[in-house]
């Protein structure tokens, strides 16, 4: 095994073994449950929106918790989730799930302008998983629930 693949694999373990941001949100933050019935995973996210600085696009991803179970690959992808999106833009969010889902070989996934130079961080140790077609739904499990997120807070406001 590669050291590149080694050091993929220890991201992933870590984000397995000590999950970031994981927990509960109280409303107004949004919550949407994602579960993929062919392995049992179950992600919840918690997401709450400040559009005190802009709305839409705009406005900020002030909090997100993860909740859920499963597999390494869909708690690790969940919680390097979570620290990517915290702080930035819905616009900047939607542009990471673009890149996410394109690296993850999604091809229903329409990149734009800019989506890639879009830095994934962490997230990249997640790549070796398109060798392996069946796990690529849990590595999207969250990013789906957290797209689903993104929908219903935008309709509440």
């Amino acid at each position: 095994m590669s050291g590149l693949e080694d050091l993929y694999r220890e991201i992933i373990l870590d984000h397995y073994r000590t999950p970031r941001n994981r927990g509960e949100l109280d409303p107004p933050a949004v919550q949407t449950d994602g579960h993929n019935p062919l392995c049992g995973d179950e992600i919840s996210v918690y997401l709450l929106v400040d559009d005190s600085s802009g709305s839409g696009d705009d406005a900020v991803i002030s909090d997100i918790k993860i909740g859920g179970q499963g597999c390494s690959i869909s708690q690790s992808s969940a919680s390097m989730m979570s620290q990517a999106v915290i702080g930035k833009t819905v616009g900047e969010v939607k542009a990471i799930i673009r890149r996410f889902k394109s690296m993850m070989g999604i091809e229903s996934v329409e990149l734009e302008a800019g989506d890639d130079a879009v830095d994934l961080g962490d997230l990249e140790a997640l790549q070796g998983v398109v060798k392996f077609p069946v796990r690529i739904k849990c590595a999207v499990l969250s990013w789906n629930t957290l797209t689903n997120a993104l929908d219903e807070a935008s309709s509440s406001t």
